[in-house]
């Protein structure tokens, strides 16, 4: 027999449940999506591949992705950062940055990285906290 304590505690639950999934939508309600491409994606070294994030729909004053700092891991044991000095985030007024681009050298050197399939990824942080993450891999073929 199930108590009146413990039914009501089911209750409960199943209520937060229920409305849980709402509210998860609710805050991402706004976020643009975002798509990385690397071209090319097959190489042959020493080659040259230019990497971009692309932001699309979503809000335009989309707090996560204000003035964020910008890191490329090129899977080559490399890296690359940067980031905006920017003006202090305001609802309806500021605006993202929706084109992110780089550019990156792969060598025939082994030390390097050489031939293999490599992962570039993307990463969007607001302190140290990542918002967004993104990767696509590329296959760099031997000489």
């Amino acid at each position: 027999m199930i108590s009146r304590r413990t039914g009501a505690l089911a209750l409960l639950c199943t209520t937060i449940l229920l409305i849980q999934p709402g509210l998860w939508a609710d805050q991402d309600k706004g976020r643009p999506k975002a798509a990385l491409r690397v071209n090319p994606a097959l190489v042959f070294p020493p080659a040259r591949i230019v990497a971009t994030a692309e932001l699309t729909g979503g809000a335009n004053d989309y707090q996560d992705y204000y003035c964020p700092k910008i890191e490329w891991i090129w899977g080559d044991g490399t890296q690359s950062e940067s980031g905006e000095d920017c003006d202090p985030y305001e609802v309806g007024k500021s605006e993202i940055r929706r084109r992110y681009t780089a550019d990156h050298n792969f060598s025939s050197d082994p030390m390097s990285g050489g031939a293999g399939s490599y992962e570039v990824i993307f990463r969007m942080k607001q302190g140290t906290k990542i918002v967004l993450s993104l990767r696509q891999t590329i296959k760099v073929q031997g000489t």
